[in-house]
């Protein structure tokens, strides 16, 4: 039951996104298209799942054991800078097919903070291995959510008759921010 709680909390309720304000950047410009929406969503979901299971085994058996905890912000962010690579020579290597539908997103996501401020709430939040994989992977899935509704509307709003200082970026935010208040209603179902 704590895993579905926390599944559900991660996705809807404390959207990384919507309620904690990390990956802007990206959910902001990759949300034009809702096939661009997707790969990327694919992408982070990939990668955040894949750099909390680094960090969180790189701060327990690496930083806490040699009592220099203090660089764990910097170590995660080489660290998911160096997952992201790996995983990006990976790709290219064994599956091209995959690589190039990931194409431009995998070196983007270096630079989410989403990524990066996952790996720090797991530690923060005192998460095991699997309490933490788990809350990664909800955490990724509520960005590609939030993402995928965002990019659905931004596609429906080209069609609109918006007024010309609301285009683009105005209405994006607008949008953002009505969205981020639909998902606050949820905030009562779990802590």
């Amino acid at each position: 039951m704590e895993y579905i709680l926390l599944v559900i909390s991660a996705i809807i309720v404390n959207n990384v996104v919507l309620a904690q304000f990390l990956g802007i950047c990206p959910f902001l410009g990759v949300s034009n298209k809702v096939n661009t929406a997707l790969g990327m969503a694919g992408a982070v979901t990939f990668v955040i799942v894949l750099a909390t299971m680094v960090t969180y085994l790189i701060q327990v058996y690496v930083l806490q054991k040699l009592g220099i905890a203090f660089m764990q912000t910097i170590t995660f962010i080489l660290v998911i800078a160096a997952l992201v690579q790996m995983v990006e020579i990976i790709l290219k290597k064994i599956s091209q097919p995959l690589y190039q539908a990931l194409g431009i997103f995998l070196p983007l996501i270096t630079t989410n903070c989403a990524v990066l401020g996952v790996a720090l709430l797991v530690i923060k939040k005192n998460y095991n291995l699997l309490e933490g994989v788990v809350f990664g992977g909800s955490t990724a899935l509520g960005f590609g959510l939030a993402l995928i509704i965002l990019a659905g509307i931004r596609e429906q709003l080209e069609l609109a008759n918006i007024p010309r200082g609301m285009r683009g970026v105005p209405i994006s935010l607008v949008t953002a921010g009505i969205l981020a208040l639909a998902f606050m209603g949820f905030t009562g179902i779990v802590k």
